[in-house]
């Protein structure tokens, strides 16, 4: 067996473990979590995960007014296409950082933990994907282990279980995030480096360029 698919199993093992608990307890009390995302409204699957971060699908521009409403100064897009096309607002900032879920690796998730961090000092943020599950519910899922500490048996619970829908891709999901080495994240987050891997394309990138300007 493979590395990927030994990995992909101990996953899913795992989050087997882990959701038949949570499923069992949920039709016992029929309770939802208070640290999970809470829904706002009933339109574009929109959760507030923070104080100051919220997740959801495509919005449209019937959506705008209600973003300027909660103070959302920045949406963070992980689609190939640009929010333009709906969002007009000069209040509100795009910042558009697509990645292929079966392909994610650390410098996609750094990319994006940095980008909420530093929005959420102007503001609140939303960040999104076309429905809402896969690209969003795993950087939402990697917010919750490296930014606010959570375990990663926590976050995959809120993921599969915190009804943003399905996806036929959570596999890949799981398989990064039960191979993600969390302190490294955090390190690499707090020193600025866009990887954890000094070798990875970004970093050898940014060492040409710093080499070429000495």
């Amino acid at each position: 067996m493979s590395i990927v698919r030994f990995l992909c199993a101990l996953g899913l093992i795992c989050l087997a473990g882990l959701v038949l608990p949570a499923v069992q307890a949920g039709d016992s009390n029929g309770q939802r979590p208070p640290q999970w995302a809470t829904p706002v409204g009933n339109q574009y699957n929109l959760y507030q995960m923070t104080p100051t971060l919220y997740r959801s699908t495509l919005p449209d521009s019937n959506a705008v007014p209600m973003l300027l409403k909660l103070n959302i100064t920045t949406v963070i897009n992980f689609q190939p296409e640009a929010d333009s096309s709906w969002l007009s607002a000069s209040e509100i900032k795009q910042v558009q950082l697509p990645y292929r879920i079966g392909h994610v690796d650390d410098a996609d998730v750094l990319a994006v933990l940095r980008a909420i961090r530093e929005a959420e000092d102007k503001g609140s943020v939303l960040i999104h994907d076309r429905q809402g599950t896969e690209r969003t519910g795993l950087m939402a899922a990697m917010y919750r282990v490296v930014v606010q500490g959570w375990t990663k048996e926590e976050a995959l619970s809120e993921m599969i279980m915190g009804g943003f829908g399905d996806s036929p891709h959570f596999k890949d999901s799981i398989r990064y995030m039960m191979q993600a080495h969390v302190d490294k994240l955090r390190e690499a987050l707090a020193s600025g480096a866009c990887s954890t891997n000094p070798y990875a394309t970004c970093a050898v990138r940014s060492w040409l360029k710093s080499a070429s300007f000495e």
